[in-house]
């Protein structure tokens, strides 16, 4: 209800602004001159049985604007009244490709620039030469950035002599008016959101495609909109608006930059899903330098994360040993940045292939399935043993050198990294999701070579390789030592495990991996029957992993806001409520949402402080894929989690909160 009347309010405050005439605008003998000029002309005289266009040309002063004819959340579309000679017709305004122009907040459907809007008039076939003269009472609204002003203009229609200029005028105008589509849209309502399949062909250029739906009251007019590529259909959803009903028929302009676009009509009919994503309108895009960026310095910062840094500095004091070349040093350096390029961009082009495919997944998918997941304890597990050194196998060559131990320990380092990625880089991979598939795997790029680059710099600058300690015994203690971190990651991903599939799933996964422990070091103790023996009931625990995850993921853990489980239903209806709403995003396998809950979200102070002010608390949980939780965050323009958003009381745009929050951030806010 809230929303309704926030909705209503702006209606309201448009409105006050129209009629908000100055004072001595009012009182004045004359009337002020229009702020934006209108005139009415013909492209020729007119001829009996023929449609004549004519041109109702504007030309706004600078810093003001007119209005498509739905104006979007604010202003007033035109309103024509012909007074025509008897038989003659007026068919429906042309309008060109409106721009999407936000003024505080609110988006408008508008004109900053001269336009001509066209009217057919359909001539009688017995109309007399000289036919009483056509007129038009036109009315409309021109507003700045301050003000709005209503204004009306009597015109009569000009028929302009025949000349050059007047031909290239009105092919201009032709020009700038949008084609009509020769086939019908397809579009269905689902999941809070309108789905429009617009047959397009593939070779046509969408810098910065955006949907001016024409029909009223059916989308939100300020909000982000998807676009997917599905051959020569382009797929496009725009969230419904507060007030959305079951339209009849769908009307609009699909804009794709340059004041470039095509009209449609729709009707109800099935629209496809998946396809390959494109850029929207509504969401702005970083430089791809920035987001490359972005990309580089977030691996550069993967590689403190508790379960890479071990492997890093172990791998790096293998270049500390004496004797070692500088040949060799560079080949290491090489081949550990290749396996963790490889392993980025195989990472991304699974991603990018299975969302061209319809699945909506996002960055850090792999983590969202139990067998992933129950893979990489195993390898931890086994790396936790390596570093404790029970053996020394070419399978895990941490400690060893040469360019496969390097390119193996890439390979690693990227896997149990990428998922770390949310809190340094979630507009760069929030990207990769909209950008082109080269530029989108440009950043995967970026962020291998982030990763690896403390290890390849080492091994090409000495001078930064002399500053490693000597080699000696502290060596064999510090991998000791390393171990722990790499046990405590080992410990997160059987909690993991248990949260995806389950008690028993997770028992057959770490039972795998204790059993691979046993035969790995009964092998090097040349122990050869207790290897095998416990290499056949491993055998039986992997081959019995896919029967054991459960069909559902396990409870979500209690909290002290008592979330609201997230849905576009439930996140409208709160929004409706009129109380502020906070919507965080998290998954058990993210490291930054946990530490994120216990210091800022999960405190007595902050459950107090939502209490006092009525805030709504609401949780998505993207632990398992979850298709309505990864559109969402598409929608926002992130890649993963974490992702906090507060929804101010009464409606409106949401703020999107830090994704590092402070123990009293939410508290404050909620006493605002």
């Amino acid at each position: 209800m809230m929303q309704a009347s926030l909705t209503l309010m702006r209606y309201l405050l448009a409105a006050l602004l129209v009629w908000a005439m100055p004072a001595a605008a009012q009182n004045a003998a004359q009337p002020p001159q229009n702020r934006m000029a209108a005139d009415l002309v013909a492209e020729h005289a007119p001829v009996p049985g023929e449609t004549l266009t004519v041109a109702l040309r504007f030309r706004p002063q600078d810093g003001w604007h007119g209005y498509w004819s739905n104006p979007g959340e604010a202003g007033l579309g035109m309103t024509l009244d012909w007074q025509l000679p008897p038989g003659w017709r007026a068919g429906e305004p042309l309008y060109p490709v409106p721009d999407l122009l936000w003024l505080f907040d609110i988006a408008n459907h508008a004109y900053e620039r001269d336009y001509a809007v066209l009217v057919p008039l359909e001539v009688p076939a017995g109309a007399a030469a000289g036919s009483a003269p056509v007129r038009l009472d036109a009315q409309w609204l021109v507003c700045s950035d301050q003000l709005c002003v209503p204004e009306r203009a009597t015109l009569t229609l000009r028929y302009p002599q025949p000349s050059p200029q007047l031909t290239a005028q009105f092919d201009a105008d032709r020009a700038a008016v949008p084609p009509l589509l020769d086939q019908a849209v397809a579009y269905q309502i689902a999941n809070q959101r309108l789905r429009l399949a617009i047959p397009l062909p593939a070779t046509v250029d969408l810098r910065d495609p955006h949907v001016f739906v024409e029909t009223r009251d059916v989308v939100d007019y300020g909000a982000v909109q998807a676009f997917y590529r599905d051959g020569d259909v382009l797929v496009a959803e725009i969230p419904l608006g507060p007030r959305a009903g079951a339209p009849d028929g769908i009307t609009g302009i699909l804009a794709f930059g340059d004041n470039r676009g095509v009209r449609f009509t729709g009707r109800a009919g099935a629209v496809p899903t998946g396809g390959e994503p494109v850029s929207g309108a509504t969401g702005e895009q970083a430089p791809l330098v920035l987001l490359l960026g972005g990309a580089l310095l977030g691996g550069l910062l993967l590689n403190l994360m508790p379960c890479v840094f071990p492997i890093l500095s172990l791998k790096a004091l293998t270049l500390a040993r004496a004797g070692e070349s500088e040949a060799k040093a560079r080949a290491e350096g090489l081949a550990y940045t290749a396996g963790v390029v490889l392993a980025c961009l195989a990472l991304g082009a699974i991603m990018l292939l299975l969302r061209s495919a319809g699945e909506q997944v996002g960055w850090a998918f792999q983590l969202q399935q139990p067998l992933v997941v129950a893979a990489l304890l195993v390898v931890a597990v086994l790396v936790t043993a390596n570093l404790a050194g029970l053996y020394e196998l070419p399978m895990l060559p941490i400690r060893s050198g040469g360019g496969a131990s390097a390119f193996a320990t890439g390979l690693l380092a990227a896997v149990v990294a990428t998922p770390c990625t949310g809190p340094f880089m979630a507009a760069a991979m929030g990207a990769a999701l909209l950008l082109p598939a080269t530029q989108a795997m440009t950043l995967f790029a970026a962020l291998g070579l982030g990763l690896a680059l403390p290890f390849l710099l080492l091994g090409f600058v000495p001078a930064l390789r002399r500053l490693l300690p000597r080699p000696g015994a502290w060596m064999e203690r510090f991998r000791k030592a390393m171990a722990v971190p790499m046990g405590l990651t080992a410990l997160a991903l059987i909690w993991l495990a248990w949260r995806l599939g389950g008690v028993h799933f997770a028992f057959a996964a770490l039972a795998l991996a204790a059993l691979l422990v046993i035969v790995f070091t009964a092998w090097r103790r040349g122990n050869v029957p207790v290897a095998a023996i416990a290499g056949v009931v491993a055998l039986y625990f992997a081959g019995s992993l896919p029967f054991r995850v459960a069909d559902q993921a396990s409870a979500a853990e209690a909290s002290l806001l008592d979330p609201v489980p997230f849905s576009d239903t439930a996140l409208a209806e709160a929004q409706a409520s009129g109380r502020p709403v906070f919507v965080w995003f998290t998954a058990d396998w993210c490291v930054t949402c946990k530490v994120n809950e216990r210091v800022a979200i999960e405190r007595e102070t902050t459950r107090a402080a939502f209490e006092e002010a009525g805030v709504t608390a609401m949780r998505g949980d993207w632990t398992r894929a979850d298709p309505a939780i990864t559109r969402f965050l598409e929608e926002q323009g992130v890649a993963g989690v974490p992702l906090y958003l507060w929804y101010p009381a009464g409606g409106g745009a949401p703020e999107r909160l830090p994704q590092i929050l402070t123990p009293d951030m939410l508290a404050s806010r909620a006493a605002r």
